[in-house]
């Protein structure tokens, strides 16, 4: 009877330690949510504190990045081309169609080719190689059609819509050579009226620059509060060593 008795107060004891375990971690949690949330309000005092530093910072990345926009930013322009990737004269079949699907990337491979670069370099005459061409050249197939889109971007309108051009010519006779299964439909050459300006605008550099400096200023002023581990008030006593103030001495300076 005796053994049961001291079990059982040994159970009781066990079941008391493992609720004033979880009480205390409950208690803990808490303590730490509640710096978490004070951490989270000293942070957003202390930016709100130093907006005239953050909006300094945000001005300064606009016009850092605008200036750069105006001065080092040259103007971009590109000319489209298209092809249809079937040759047929007569009424298209589904077979024909499928086979020119199949061939839309043999297509996008040979216009892209070494020889058909070098051809428009010599044509031109411009002041490149081939990879430095091939660099300024996409090539696209726009989903559910049979069309080839060739897309040249340069700094000068004149020179996008000629390479354009070139390539196009090139690229046929490059198809015809290789496939021979005739050769291509031209849907469009490319126009000076219809080469567009691919510039990024001014305005996208500028908001690109004050988000930058926004973002850069906020992560200072945080990372100075983080890393700042004076203790100055009777608060920062309790939050960073967890003792309790039981008296203050107040400060006094002697005047002259």
């Amino acid at each position: 009877m005796a053994k049961e008795q001291k079990e059982q107060t040994v159970q009781t004891e066990a079941g008391s330690t493992s609720a004033a375990s979880v009480t205390a971690n409950l208690n803990s949690a808490d303590r730490s949510q509640d710096v978490i949330e004070i951490d989270l309000k000293e942070l957003f005092f202390a930016l709100l504190s130093r907006w005239k530093l953050i909006l300094l910072v945000t001005l300064i990345g606009a016009v850092i990045v605008g200036a750069y926009h105006t001065f080092f930013v040259d103007s971009s322009y590109e000319a489209e081309a298209i092809i249809y990737i079937t040759s047929n004269d007569s009424v298209i079949s589904l077979s024909d169609l499928q086979v020119s699907s199949q061939l839309t990337e043999d297509y996008a491979i040979i216009i892209k080719s070494r020889p058909v670069l070098n051809k428009v370099i010599e044509e031109l005459e411009l002041d490149m190689n081939y990879k430095e061409l091939g660099q300024l050249v996409s090539v696209n197939n726009p989903d559910s059609t049979h069309m080839i889109e060739i897309t040249v971007v340069t700094d000068d309108l004149e020179m996008s819509r000629n390479i354009v051009n070139s390539l196009l010519n090139a690229s046929i006779t490059q198809i015809y050579q290789v496939i021979g299964s005739g050769e291509p439909t031209i849907v469009d050459y490319s126009e000076a009226e219809a080469v567009e300006d691919v510039t990024p605008s001014l305005l996208r550099y500028i908001v690109m620059g004050a988000l930058a400096g926004f973002v850069l200023a906020c992560m200072f002023v945080v990372a100075r509060v983080l890393m700042n581990t004076l203790i100055r008030t009777e608060e920062d006593i309790e939050k960073y060593l967890g003792m309790p103030v039981l008296a203050s001495v107040p400060y006094y300076r002697a005047s002259k």
